[in-house]
């Protein structure tokens, strides 16, 4: 039986961009929930192109009302087989009754479960996974939404965000915010409480700001980046269940092995790291490997790979100065 996907991390997005103005943009958006319409599609066979473009249309990027104060992030409403929490709003009606959930990830799974569960879309799983334009013609043949111009609107965010790209089994393909979002600062977990990051001198402990207890884990931020730090003997899993998460969102935002021994102490980055970091550069340190400053300076090991044009095995040498933006 697959599990049904929980996580503190649902709460944290959704408190990271609490007050009115603090909008998410596109890009952020999906650079948050990539990973999840991924792992969603492996296990329902729903597109991953289609899971976020119909995240995006239906929660406006996750600033709708309905997604920020119901987590609904896909505009599902009760319907009579539906016993949880409740949210009224006006749709196509007046005070239309519309699920509500405890996580943003919760609203993901349901998504799947409603689609999947209900006999009108079956015809949707005949479709090859890379089929996006054939999915959205067919959600909107079901009945998924009322507006005329659903599919096409569908396939327009699709090709404007490159999303067809999520759809290719395999690693997750970094993502690039087209042209119109590039000249935005990158927020995609920076908490609205968060500091300002003060210019650091290289090899500087980075700050932590605010710690919030959860459980036995104290949760802090790396450059907006919450974490937590292993225990004596922890591992991912222990982690990720003390947390209600999923131990591989844990290994996929840590860079890391399923099987990788945790040390004591060692940073545990519990929301996706940065694809560039608040310094300008690094110089190596003895020992140290490209990982171990991706950790340090919560930037993906991928992307601290393609900046300094090196493999993501590479060896560093000690005084080798590498660029983090």
């Amino acid at each position: 039986m697959r599990l049904v996907i929980t996580s503190v991390l649902g709460l944290l997005f959704i408190a990271a961009f609490g007050k009115e103005n603090d909008k998410i943009t596109t890009a952020q958006y999906i650079e948050m929930y990539a990973p999840i319409a991924q792992h969603e599609m492996e296990g329902y066979k729903i597109p991953a192109s289609i899971k976020l473009a119909q995240g995006i249309l239906e929660s406006s990027s996750g600033n709708s009302p309905l997604a920020r104060e119901a987590k609904n992030h896909f505009g599902i409403k009760c319907k009579k087989t539906w016993t949880g929490p409740t949210y009224i709003q006006d749709d196509d009606e007046k005070n239309e009754c519309f699920r509500k959930y405890e996580t943003v990830l919760a609203s993901y799974e349901d998504h799947s479960q409603f689609l999947t569960g209900n006999q009108r879309y079956g015809d949707l799983f005949k479709l090859e996974l890379n089929d996006y334009k054939g999915w959205a013609h067919g959600l909107k043949s079901a009945g998924y939404a009322t507006n005329p111009q659903y599919a096409p609107l569908l396939i327009k965010t699709i090709e404007e965000n490159r999303l067809y790209e999520f759809d290719k089994p395999g690693k997750q393909p970094e993502y690039k915010a087209p042209e119109k979002e590039k000249t935005k600062p990158s927020q995609t977990v920076a908490p609205v409480t968060q500091k300002p990051i003060k210019n650091l001198q290289k090899g500087d402990d980075l700050p932590d700001f605010e710690v919030r207890k959860h459980g036995k884990y104290g949760i802090r931020e790396r450059y907006g980046v919450e974490y937590v730090t292993a225990l004596k003997g922890d591992s991912y899993d222990n982690i990720a269940k003390a947390l209600e998460m999923m131990s591989w969102q844990l290994t996929l935002y840590n860079d890391a092995e399923k099987n990788k021994k945790l040390v004591e102490g060692e940073i545990v980055y519990i929301q996706p790291k940065r694809r560039k970091a608040g310094d300008e550069s690094y110089m190596v340190k003895a020992g140290e490997t490209l990982w171990d400053i991706s950790q340090k300076f919560a930037l993906k090991q991928s992307r601290l790979a393609k900046l300094n044009e090196l493999s993501e095995d590479a060896r560093l040498k000690v005084g080798q100065t590498l660029k983090l933006r």
